[in-house]
């Protein structure tokens, strides 16, 4: 293996054990009980609090220095990668020991039997939007056009299959083809960039540790990856595979149980589908930033906000219902954030899968933005015009 394959793997190998470093540690503290709402270890939903505002504090430092040209850029994106781990953890430590809201169906904003409606409409929308708007904005560009129709088709999938939509072929060929379409969307679109991107060793690093982080988030904020104890469980090992619905149909399963440890996991096809498909994006949008940075650090060019933005957008977008209705019970309460809850947690409601489909589509557009933006050969500071250390 060369220098840059091993310092690949290297950069994948810390960013995880850092990750799994820290969460052993506040899985395994002594006096550990189960439960969220109370304390754990002497940690409770503050504890997650004080790290998220730290690790964005961190993630601040780090994008000032850019800004301000202090430091080397690899003490830089280690330092904004501290402060996402950091970040990332408060935020599901913050989930595990928030008080878990109790909403009765009383406080509903309106009927479940308004849900169909609501997806049907939404799902019809966007494949009649992405129809429209891929023929008149991008005629020469049918993927485009296909990227939107499909993930329409997501959304409107459980209302034009009732009954037995959850073992339906269509549906797996929905979530599957869903990684294929957007791959093959940003091969055809960016694959010279992304070329030069898995060229650079610093870039490639930051992404994949960026990448590892927010799949390990999304696992954790849904509860697939937990090494928290729970009530209840079996107090010996468990390693089992059982069928369990993921995102329009039903997986085969697998879950293994440590209540020692204490370590939880489930994956199914379908888990791995989703997560690794977002988190990709996730970290070559990063990947995409830090290789822009090199470049404004070897051309002297100072670092613009829309770059700021989009390094903090990307790595915090990553927030899902069921934590945004414990920040706002906290606020102001379970009577007056009901309707939040049933709006965005109900399993019944079509707007989970409207967030899954929002964020793949948010990110592929991101990324094919950000190169669209940066990327002009005829430009001194285009992003493929340095050179890689």
């Amino acid at each position: 293996m060369d220098d840059s394959g091993r310092s690949a793997t290297l950069g994948i190998l810390s960013s995880l054990m850092s990750f799994a470093t820290v969460w052993l540690l506040l899985g395994v503290l002594p006096g550990t009980v189960a439960a969220h709402g109370t304390t754990t270890g002497g940690l409770s939903h503050w504890h997650g609090i004080a790290l998220l505002v730290l690790g964005g504090v961190i993630t601040g430092v780090g994008i000032l220095a850019k800004r301000y040209d202090k430091g080397t850029l690899r003490m830089i994106l280690s330092t904004v990668f501290v402060g996402i781990v950091v970040a990332a953890i408060g935020a599901v430590l913050f989930d595990v020991h928030s008080p878990d809201p109790v909403y009765s169906a009383s406080r509903m904003p309106f009927p479940r039997s308004f849900y169909p409606f609501i997806g049907a409409a939404v799902g019809l929308s966007a494949i009649v939007v992405s129809f429209f708007l891929g023929w008149l904005r991008w005629p020469t560009r049918p993927r485009y056009t296909f990227l939107g129709m499909l993930m329409g088709g997501w959304i409107l999938y459980p209302y034009i299959v009732p009954g037995f939509a959850s073992k339906n072929p269509l549906g797996y060929a929905l979530v599957l083809g869903t990684p294929v379409a957007v791959g093959y969307v940003l091969w055809t679109d960016a694959s010279e960039v992304l070329r030069v991107i898995m060229n650079d060793p610093l870039a490639r690093r930051f992404g994949t540790g960026i990448g590892i982080v927010t799949g390990l988030f999304f696992l954790s904020i849904t509860g697939y990856l937990s090494f928290f104890p729970e009530e209840g469980v079996p107090q010996q090992t468990v390693m089992t595979v059982i069928p369990a619905q993921y995102q329009l149909v039903v997986w085969p399963t697998f879950e293994l149980l440590i209540p020692e440890v204490p370590f939880f996991l489930a994956l199914s096809p379908g888990v791995v589908v989703i997560v690794g498909t977002l988190s990709v994006l996730v970290g070559i949008q990063a990947s995409l930033i830090a290789r822009k940075w090199r470049v404004d650090e070897q051309v002297g060019a100072t670092m613009s906000t829309a770059n700021t933005s989009a390094i903090v957008g990307t790595c915090t977008c990553g927030c899902c219902g069921p934590l945004v209705a414990k920040v706002a019970v906290l606020v102001a309460g379970p009577t007056i954030t009901a309707p939040l809850y049933w709006v965005f947690v109900d399993t019944s409601s079509p707007l989970s899968v409207i967030f899954i489909v929002g964020s793949m589509l948010l990110f592929t557009g991101s990324i094919l933005y950000s190169i669209g933006s940066v990327y002009h050969p005829d430009r001194s500071t285009d992003i493929a015009s340095v050179q890689a250390d």
